[in-house]
């Protein structure tokens, strides 16, 4: 602990037996510190993402586009005249969810359920769906300046759905934009 932090925190402790002055104190701490990080520059702020693996190559989806990330259902229940890439319906905490190959969906063949094989459930208030991905890497943190608006090639054809890029170091993370996906007419029209 620094000199600063033990004077800040002895001048709290002075304050326990007076806690209205307590609240008053923290109250005007809290205010300089959301001061502070207001004044910081645009390209301090950031973005995070949930990675994700699909056929070898590593994406990226926005935080507020995912609901959660699940392991892959032990029950799904097939259903008869859809695409090959609808793989059925299953039951997450009492609401019927369609799992989705999103891989086979993007053209780029089955995804082969492993022990890694993970569905990200999109977060959608009209379309629910859950996403059949190869494994989650977990959440990623760039800073907005690593932003690149021109979308990357990929092996997987899913330029369309592609928002851009984050480019740190030699990696390139490719993000995509799961509203766009979820919305797109070859992605409602799953009947056969």
């Amino acid at each position: 602990m620094t000199n600063t932090e033990a004077s800040s925190q002895d001048g709290l402790r002075a304050l326990r037996d007076r806690p209205f002055e307590l609240l008053v104190e923290l109250e005007k701490r809290s205010r300089a510190v959301v001061a502070v990080s207001a004044a910081e520059p645009a390209g301090a702020r950031e973005w995070v993402g949930v990675a994700f693996r699909m056929g070898g190559e590593t994406f990226l989806a926005a935080r507020e586009e995912t609901r959660e990330v699940l392991g892959y259902p032990g029950a799904v229940t097939r259903i008869p005249g859809v695409k090959p890439w609808v793989k059925g319906l299953a039951n997450v905490r009492g609401q019927l969810l369609p799992m989705l190959d999103l891989r086979q969906f993007l053209g780029s063949g089955p995804t082969t359920s492993g022990r890694n094989t993970r569905i990200i459930i999109v977060n959608h208030k009209e379309i629910p769906a859950g996403l059949m991905v190869d494994e989650v890497l977990g959440f990623r943190r760039f800073a907005e300046s690593e932003f690149n608006s021109e979308p990357p090639q990929t092996v997987i054809r899913c330029d369309s759905y592609l928002a851009g890029a984050f480019r740190r170091g030699g990696e390139v993370w490719p993000v995509l934009k799961l509203k766009n996906l979820v919305d797109s007419q070859s992605f409602l029209q799953a009947a056969s």
